[in-house]
C-alpha cells in the first residue's frame, strides 16, 4: 500500500524521502524515480527531513515497533511543526495515543486510515477518512488529493476516523462472506455460479466487490490473489466487533459470524491470500 501511495505523489514530480521496513521497497521506488527520491536510514530521518509524514503499516503491532523505536522511530524524529499522517487501520486507543505523543512533541498529527486495496493505493483512487488538527488537514490535503479519489474530513476527534473505517471494513467483511455463500447455494441448486454473478452485477448488487471479486470466486478453481490480505480483514472484523460490544451496540450478530468464518479460513492456510477466500470456509462449512 505505501509504496503505491508513494508512487503516485512521485509521479506528480514531488520529491520523496522515504523508508520501508523491507529495503527493496524503497530501492524498487528509487529506481521507478530517478532523481525524485531518497531513501533515509530511518523512520525518524524521514520525519526530520521533512515538513509532512505519511505512515502506512500493516498491523498495530508493526505501527508500535516503527512509532515507537527509541532513536530511530517516527515519534523520535518530531519537532515543532512536523505533521504525521498515520493511514493504517488501527484501534481508537492506538491512533489516540499516538496523536498525543506527536503533540506533546511539539507536532500535529493525522488518523487517516484509507478504504481502499494495492491496486486504488496505485492508481491515486483512496478514500480517506481524516481526523485531528485542522490546520495540518488543510496543508496536507493537496497530497490527499494526489492520492485519492475523495477525502473526508471527520472532525478534530482522532479516534473517530478509526471508527468509521472499522463499520466500512466490516460491511465489506460481511458481503465478502454473504457473497461467499450465495455461490455455494447456488452451486448446491445446481446453478451455473457465473450466471448468478452475471445477474449480481446488472442490479441493486452491482459494486466493486461483486465485480471484482465474483467472477474470480465463481471459478471452479478460485483465484485468490492477494489485494487485500484476508488475515488484515479479519483484524478488521474483529476490531469492529470489539468497538461494537464496547459501545453498546445491539447486535454484532452478521459480524460474528463472518468473523467466524474468516478464522476458519485462516485455519485452512488462507491467511496470506485475499479476503475473498473466506469463501473457502463458507463452502467447507455447508458442504
Amino acid at each position: 500500500m505505501g509504496a503505491g501511495m508513494a508512487g503516485v505523489l512521485a509521479k506528480t514530480g514531488r520529491n520523496l524521502v522515504v523508508w520501508n521496513r523491507s529495503p527493496e521497497k524503497s530501492d524498487a521506488l528509487s529506481a521507478e524515480f530517478p532523481g525524485q527520491i531518497t531513501i533515509a536510514a530511518s523512520a525518524a530521518d524521514v520525519v526530520k527531513a521533512c515538513g509532512l509524514t505519511f505512515s502506512m503499516l500493516s498491523t498495530p503491532a508493526a505501527a508500535a515497533a516503527v512509532f515507537d523505536a527509541p532513536e530511530v522511530g517516527t515519534l523520535a524524529g518530531v519537532s515543532a511543526g512536523k505533521i504525521v499522517v498515520d493511514c493504517a487501520t488501527l484501534q481508537e486507543e492506538d491512533m489516540q495515543r499516538m496523536g498525543a505523543a506527536v503533540t506533546a512533541a511539539g507536532g500535529k498529527f493525522l488518523e487517516a486510515p484509507v478504504s481502499g486495496t494495492k491496486g486504488p493505493a496505485a492508481t491515486g483512487t483512496l478514500i480517506f477518512m481524516v481526523t485531528g488538527d485542522e490546520s495540518a488537514f488543510t496543508e496536507a490535503t493537496p497530497e490527499f488529493e494526489a492520492m485519492g479519489k475523495a477525502t473526508h474530513y471527520l472532525g478534530a476527534d482522532v479516534g473517530a476516523a478509526t471508527r468509521m473505517k472499522l463499520c466500512v471494513n466490516m460491511v465489506m467483511g460481511v458481503f465478502m462472506a454473504g457473497l461467499g455463500e450465495g455461490i455455494h447455494l447456488a452451486e448446491k441448486l445446481d446453478l451455473e455460479k457465473a450466471k448468478l454473478v452475471e445477474i449480481l452485477t446488472q442490479g441493486a448488487m452491482g459494486c466493486v466487490l461483486v465485480n471484482v471479486k465474483g467472477p474470480k470466486c465463481a471459478l471452479e478453481e478460485r483465484n485468490h490473489a492477494p489485494n487485500f490480505p484476508l488475515k488484515h480483514a479479519q483484524k478488521d472484523v474483529s476490531f469492529a466487533i470489539a468497538a461494537g460490544q464496547a459501545a453498546g451496540a445491539n447486535t454484532m450478530a452478521t459480524a460474528e459470524a463472518t468473523n467466524k468464518e474468516m478464522l476458519k479460513a485462516m485455519e485452512m492456510g488462507f491467511g496470506d491470500q485475499d479476503f475473498s477466500s473466506v469463501i473457502e470456509a463458507v463452502m467447507d462449512s455447508q458442504s
